[in-house]
């Protein structure tokens, strides 16, 4: 709702200006309007995207800590069997633990590691995975932003040139326009990037 009034009123700012006879002008807020709602969309889609991918995480290390948690009690009562069964001279029931302790051990391997499943090495594989992409998600949703404030600070430099009539302030417009689409193509292309360079 926010994001559609200040659109609007951007619009209205290009509306005025083509009244003054500063069509160009008009049409410069115009675009950068433009450019802000897709570059606001865009940041709204990372961040949704970023908390969407952390609660994957959590859920998969969570999962992933329950399944140490049950392989250590299997393998904890394996081995505590095993000690038992030592001092067992009856041949049937030594047989039963041994049967006992060898299932234990298969289902605490099984909960380390299910190809196709949801072993511990899945869950781990599939939790980074989640924290790679919300980083990315991350990284996009800070282009954006920058792009949205480069795009902002370019439509009230065009409005003031309109008041002010100084042509320096539209070239300035014009060129943070440049700027947030720069930040935009980045966002959608290298998130990484700013990063990598700082």
């Amino acid at each position: 709702m926010a994001e559609a009034h200040e659109t609007l009123e951007h619009t209205e700012h290009a509306e005025h200006a083509s009244h003054g006879g500063n069509k160009g002008i008009a049409l410069l807020i115009s675009v950068l309007a433009l450019f802000l709602a897709l570059s606001e969309t865009l940041g709204k889609s990372a961040q949704t995207a970023a908390i969407s991918f952390n609660v994957q995480a959590s859920d998969d290390w969570a999962f992933y800590q329950a399944k140490t948690i049950r392989m250590g009690q299997l393998q904890t009562a394996a081995d505590t069997m095993a000690l038992t069964s030592q001092g067992t001279t009856d041949a049937a029931l030594k047989e039963a633990q041994a049967k006992q302790i060898e299932v234990w051990r298969k289902e605490a391997a099984r909960n380390d590691d299910e190809p196709g499943r949801n072993g511990r090495k899945q869950l781990t594989e599939k939790a980074r995975f989640s924290e790679e992409q919300r980083e990315t998600a991350m990284a996009r949703y800070h282009n954006y932003e920058f792009a949205s404030a480069a795009f902002q600070i370019g439509i009230v430099l065009a409005s003031a040139m309109i008041i002010t009539g100084i042509a320096a302030l539209a070239w300035l417009a014009g060129a943070l326009g440049v700027v947030g689409i720069a930040f935009m193509a980045v966002g959608l292309f290298a998130p990484h990037l700013i990063h990598a360079l700082g």
